[in-house]
């Protein structure tokens, strides 16, 4: 319980901060792929910055991510029991081949082509059989793998899943309670609200998110609640006030990562700051752009929750979006009082 987990890219790696390093539980590496069938990750390189990072914290479970938004070949490979012994085995290859201490799957999302991948009816069977067979091919190749999931975090993700099923082969599922609200409306919101705000247009919010897989049979010692370190942002909003829940002449966009609010946007450059105490979530509105964050404050709001729900633990997308080094170790010591000693 009270797990920090993060995903850190590729590429980043190499870059971590000890401090930060020393404050994770976990790490998932984001993305390995699909191809032909087989789970597929350049690593290039990556094996002295594991080795780098074990050394700093030699009890640090790191996981490679396969998937993510847009990344095809899911369904394509969970539709036989061939292809899925022989994603299965990919997958156990590869956490040998790097010492990895497990995979996390990123499918986005089952019986969907929004993100313009594959998608079939058979998908919400087929997830579950995939994730059977990779648990199976981990176990053979050894004691202590984790196998782990990245979920959606509204009603479409329990909608097209077997959660109830599928969570018995999973360590965890981290909910991915955020882009809530954003790249397909042009109203105004919160993209990772904690609880439905009455001026807030849609009810998706974190919490509805954890008691929609809890009834769908995620206890909650297996579910993991997931924070963005980027933002949202709305332009040429209408209608003045502080802009919450107002029409916008462009859908909610990725905005700015967390760093750079700090340096130029926060109480910056015409940004004023508000609070919505209904949704324990933070905003910006300069008159024209509205931008839907997380910060400290929230994040102080979802490690309580977490820890009164008793849910497993806090999961961020991602490392690199935190270039002042501040939101890491702020969870870590939100969550258990430790941080300094990590620091050390």
């Amino acid at each position: 319980m009270n797990k920090v987990i993060g995903y850190v890219g590729t590429r980043d790696l190499g870059g971590m901060r000890n401090a930060d390093i020393r404050c994770l539980d976990v790490i998932n590496i984001a993305f390995g792929q699909v191809e032909d069938s087989r789970m597929v990750w350049d690593g290039s390189g990556a094996k002295e910055a594991l080795a780098q990072i074990r050394g700093v914290n030699p009890g640090i479970k790191i996981l490679l991510s396969v998937g993510g938004w847009g990344a095809d070949g899911f369904s394509q490979g969970s539709r036989t029991a061939q292809n899925r012994e022989k994603m299965a085995q990919s997958a156990a290859e590869l956490v040998k081949e790097y010492g990895l201490d497990g995979i996390d799957i990123d499918w986005e999302y089952p019986c969907s082509s929004l993100a313009g991948i594959a998608s079939d009816p058979g998908d919400k069977e087929n997830f579950t059989l995939l994730l059977k067979a990779v648990r199976e091919c981990l176990d053979e190749a050894g004691d202590g793998y984790m196998l782990t999931i990245a979920a959606g975090g509204d009603a479409y993700f329990t909608a097209q899943t077997d959660m109830k099923e599928a969570v018995r082969y999973l360590d965890y599922v981290q909910l991915m309670a955020y882009d809530l609200q954003g790249g397909f409306q042009k109203a105004t919101g919160h993209h990772a609200a904690l609880y439905f705000g009455s001026r807030n247009m849609s009810d998706a919010c974190a919490d509805k998110a954890v008691r929609l897989f809890m009834e769908a049979g995620v206890p909650a010692e297996k579910i993991v609640l997931g924070i963005p370190f980027y933002s949202r942002k709305w332009e040429d909003v209408k209608g003045g006030g502080t802009g919450l829940g107002q029409e916008a002449l462009t859908v909610g966009g990725y905005g700015p990562d967390y760093g750079e609010l700090e340096a130029s946007y926060i109480g910056k450059n015409g940004f004023r700051r508000y609070w919505d105490e209904e949704a324990k979530a933070p905003y910006l509105f300069d008159g024209k752009t509205f931008i839907s964050y997380e910060d400290p404050m929230s994040i102080t709001e979802k490690v309580a929750y977490c820890r009164e729900k008793g849910l497993y633990g806090i999961m961020y997308w991602e490392y690199k979006c935190d270039s002042a080094g501040v939101l890491t170790c702020f969870i870590r010591e939100k969550m258990d009082g430790q941080t300094e000693e990590r620091r050390k």
